[in-house]
Formats: C-alpha cells, sequence, structure tokens
C-alpha cells in the first residue's frame, strides 16, 4: 500500500501538464489616479467664493436700520405729527428708500401726499410741502356715479371742475346756457359701492361751497379732471 502511494505521488511530480497554484505578488506601490491641477484650482475658488457670499450674507442680514412707519391709516391732506408715527427696524435694503428716524424732522408738519395706510414705510414721496389740501377751504362730499367722474382713478391734490348737469326740466327746455361751474381740489375718493358710485370728497372755497352741497344733493354734478392735470 505505501509503495503505490509513493508511485502515484511520483507520477504527480512528474506530469508536466498539471499546473501549481502560485501566491500573487502584493507591491507596495498601487496605481493612483492623477489628480488635474485646473480642476484643483477650480474647485478652490468656487469654495473661496462660497466663504465669501456666506460671510457677506450672515452680514447683511445683522445690519439692520430704524425708519419711520405709519402707525394708524392716514388720509391723504392730513398733517403729520408725531402720534401719527413710529420707529420700525428693517434690514437694509438698496432697493427700498424710507426715510430713517434720524431724519424725523424732515417728516413733521408735512402733509400726506396721499393715503398712508397702518404698517408702511414713510418715504420722500409719502409726504408733501406746505399747507394741508384744506387749509382755508371747505370739505364737500359729492357722490358720483359712473359717468359722473372720469375713469382714471383721481389722486388727492388733483384739481378739478365741478359742472351744474342740467336737470330734466332744464334739459327739456330749448334755451341752451354755459353750465354752472366751481373749481375744486381732490381730497380723497372713497372705494365704489356695489353699484359703482364713489363719494368724492372736494375742497371748495367757502364761497362756492352751499353751491356745491346743493348740486351734490341733487346729483346735478360732473366732476371734470383739468387737462394740467393729466
Amino acid at each position: 500500500m505505501a509503495l503505490i502511494t509513493q508511485k502515484r505521488r511520483a507520477a504527480r511530480a512528474d506530469d508536466p501538464g498539471r499546473q501549481q497554484s502560485t501566491a500573487l505578488p502584493i507591491t507596495d506601490s498601487a496605481p493612483r489616479r492623477s489628480r488635474r491641477p485646473a480642476l484643483v484650482a477650480i474647485g478652490v475658488a468656487l469654495a473661496a467664493v462660497g466663504g465669501l457670499s456666506s460671510a457677506y450674507f450672515v452680514t447683511a442680514a445683522g445690519h439692520r436700520t430704524d425708519v419711520i412707519a405709519v402707525a394708524h391709516d392716514i388720509p391723504a391732506g392730513q398733517v403729520i405729527t408725531s402720534d401719527d408715527l413710529v420707529r420700525a427696524s428693517m434690514i437694509a435694503d438698496p432697493a427700498l428708500h424710507p426715510v430713517p428716524v434720524s431724519r424725523a424732522h424732515d417728516v413733521l408738519g408735512k402733509t400726506a401726499a396721499m393715503d398712508l395706510p397702518a404698517g408702511s414705510m414713510v418715504t420722500d414721496r409719502s409726504v408733501s410741502a406746505g399747507q394741508p389740501l384744506t387749509a382755508g377751504k371747505d370739505t364737500v362730499g359729492v357722490l358720483a356715479r359712473p359717468g359722473q367722474l372720469p375713469a382714471e382713478t383721481l389722486q388727492p391734490g388733483q384739481a378739478v371742475m365741478v359742472v351744474q348737469t342740467p336737470g330734466q326740466q332744464d334739459a327739456s327746455g330749448a334755451t341752451a346756457s354755459q353750465p354752472s361751474t366751481i373749481s375744486a381740489m381732490i381730497v380723497q375718493v372713497a372705494a365704489p359701492d356695489a353699484n359703482g358710485a364713489r363719494v368724492v370728497d372736494l375742497a371748495v372755497s367757502p364761497v362756492d361751497s352751499p353751491a356745491l352741497a346743493s348740486w351734490a344733493a341733487t346729483g346735478r354734478v360732473a366732476i371734470v379732471l383739468k387737462a394740467a392735470q393729466r
């Protein structure tokens, strides 16, 4: 038995077709990927830009300024007092131009150039110098229906002409005469009602206010926006 086993081992050793497995050589120098200098430079530049942008926005977010805001609704033509204004803090924005608190003296004592809603920021265009629109004048409210005032939105401070329109008896008369007119100034225009009619407050001379009030009571008025105001 031992002799047969030895012969088999010798036959296996002498067989040239039989391959023996050998271990793969292990080296310390593995192949490395080459890095392109241009890509590395671009990556460094992008990282630097991102860092600068983050620093800018953090700084801008922390930079706040005190500005003037409207404490409550202010109608156009009203003289602005300290009770009408409040201090507000906001992030500086180059697209906005609110009046800073340090310039409050430039706003106090002036009149509102337009309707200023509560919470809005005060700008240089929000106020106008001079006396209120109603200074030395009477204010008469006129209910104007569509067709009695221009379709163009009327603004406070615009000069208009109020024309007395003919009544039914006047319209049937054969003799035509020049209609009566009164010069006025727009104080404010209310929102339209369900029928589209608006109440327009007009500042007129105390001499003309009784006549205008009489016209308004009968609805015989038409408001004309003068050409110079267009």
